[in-house]
């Protein structure tokens, strides 16, 4: 891979996480203890079971998957999962940022890369990363981006490649010459594949060894690769 040009990027699990508090208020509710520090591993660990899961319901079984690794049993799947979707409908979850991911970002724009934000989010995206000062289209507190595209605002959502689309003519760049970094193999990767855009996942736990993609642990770890490849 050379010559690349642009990055867009996915939001939860890029550069958000949820917020450890409400998730151990809501395991709490379960009367489970668990962790703090194993909590984002938790939500990998979701993503994951999406990427096994047959049904369409994928938010059920990444909640399913995140009850089992705060230690939830089988008997209490259920309940947890109710408890779970209900603190997670209360909003304000996916709120943690994830260390070192505002620096990574200015890094891959000190590269000199067109930059863009593609999510499946519910219309609050673009005020959040502005709000946190990671991240606005044009000049402002964070990095400027040529884009910030929320599914809930354009009624495209990933894996459906117009979304991307849209990104790539933000950007002003050929999907042969821009990357995707996401977290989730059902969406991101098979999105960004669909696109001719090439992926790279983010997999902190390796969960996902035979994704047949460029993997790394963060964000902070793909100004370096990109280094490698241009």
């Amino acid at each position: 891979m050379s010559d690349i040009r642009a990055v867009l990027l996915d939001l939860g699990g890029v550069f958000y996480l949820p917020d450890h508090e409400h998730m151990l208020r809501a395991l709490d509710r379960l009367e489970v203890a668990m962790e703090r520090d194993r909590l984002d591993e938790a939500h990998y660990r979701g993503v994951a079971a999406i990427r096994h899961d047959p049904s369409d319901n994928h938010w059920h079984a990444y909640n399913r998957a995140y009850a089992r690794e705060c230690g939830v049993n089988d008997d209490g799947l259920d309940t947890a999962l109710t408890v779970l979707l209900e603190e997670f409908g209360r909003g304000d979850v996916w709120t943690r940022v994830i260390p070192g991911a505002r620096v990574a970002l200015q890094e891959l724009s000190d590269l000199g890369l067109a930059l863009a934000v593609v999510s499946n989010a519910d219309g609050t995206v673009e005020a959040q990363l502005l709000a946190d000062g990671i991240c606005q289209v044009g000049p402002g507190p964070g990095v400027p981006v040529a884009t910030v595209l929320d599914s809930a605002i354009v009624s495209i959502s990933k894996p459906d490649p117009a979304i991307f689309q849209l990104a790539l003519e933000a950007v002003g760049v050929d999907a042969a010459h821009a990357v995707f970094v996401g977290d989730t193999p059902n969406v991101d990767v098979k999105g960004a594949h669909a696109a001719g855009v090439a992926p790279i996942l983010v997999d902190p736990y390796d969960l996902h060894p035979d994704i047949g993609c460029p993997r790394v642990r963060s964000l902070a770890e793909v100004p370096a690769l990109i280094r490698t490849w241009n």
